[in-house]
């Protein structure tokens, strides 16, 4: 089944119309880049499909459930049910600042309560050891690098066992050394055929890890293909001036 399916999706601030009547799928396993400038609605249009932006119209269907349909949302518990199966890594970590980062990563589980402590802690711990940072369990966030940081905060969404990962420009507020770190995360969950959808401007990673990528250019999908098809033939000129521009 398609995990996410979206119908003609449209945003407005006001007068400014952010999204203009989008349409895309997302496929089991799929790791899919978006990619596009500043402003093209990339990032509304991921905060959209975990309820963090309300769209004026449209359709979002995750699993073949609708989280909103033709504009109409579902019952808070439904969207709540929806938003639960889904992790989002935000561009600038939001970490509890007072807390571990095994107690980061425990909070959710815990006020879920629907495992014990001890598989709790046991979880934590292998998914600490995956992002390679199990040395840094007991550290506050304060004593941790850019990188660090994120990669806690992919371990943390990956706590509650998501259908899918929502990347909102994971490695833009980082500096470029630590860029790779949490790219390499990444890359090491779409070998693990995770669901991801990832806005990026990693053009590096768009290529050699995205099975689709979707270029996005004032509040529409303008372009949408496998990445050879997108970085080795693009067919509008703006993506040509817009690839043109990212990779000198």
């Amino acid at each position: 089944m398609t995990m996410i399916e979206v119908q003609q999706l449209k945003k407005s601030f006001g007068d400014l119309e952010v999204l203009k009547g989008v349409n895309f799928t997302v496929e089991p396993g799929e790791v899919v880049a978006i990619i596009g400038p500043s402003g093209s609605g990339k990032s509304t249009m991921l905060r959209s499909l975990i309820h963090l932006e309300e769209v004026n119209s449209g359709s979002i269907l995750f699993q073949g459930q609708a989280l909103v349909e033709n504009g109409k949302y579902a019952n808070a518990n439904t969207i709540k049910k929806i938003t639960s199966r889904m992790g989002m890594v935000f561009q600038h970590f939001n970490l509890f600042p007072h807390l571990t980062v095994q107690q980061n990563l425990e909070l959710a589980p815990k006020a879920v309560k629907k495992e014990s402590v001890a598989d709790i802690r046991k979880r934590s711990e292998v998914i600490l050891n995956k992002v390679g940072l199990l040395d840094k369990a007991n550290v506050l966030p304060a004593n941790l690098s850019g990188g660090q940081k994120q990669r806690v905060a992919i371990a943390r969404a990956l706590m509650l066992n998501p259908d899918i990962l929502l990347f909102d420009e994971p490695t833009s507020a980082l500096d470029p050394e630590l860029t790779g770190e949490v790219l390499r995360v990444m890359q090491q969950l779409a070998q693990e055929k995770i669901t991801m959808v990832v806005v990026t401007h990693e053009m590096n990673f768009a290529r050699d890890v995205a099975d689709r990528v979707i270029f996005m250019d004032k509040g529409e999908i303008a372009e949408s293909g496998t990445p050879a098809q997108i970085f080795g033939n693009p067919q509008l000129d703006r993506t040509k001036a817009f690839l043109s521009r990212v990779e000198k």
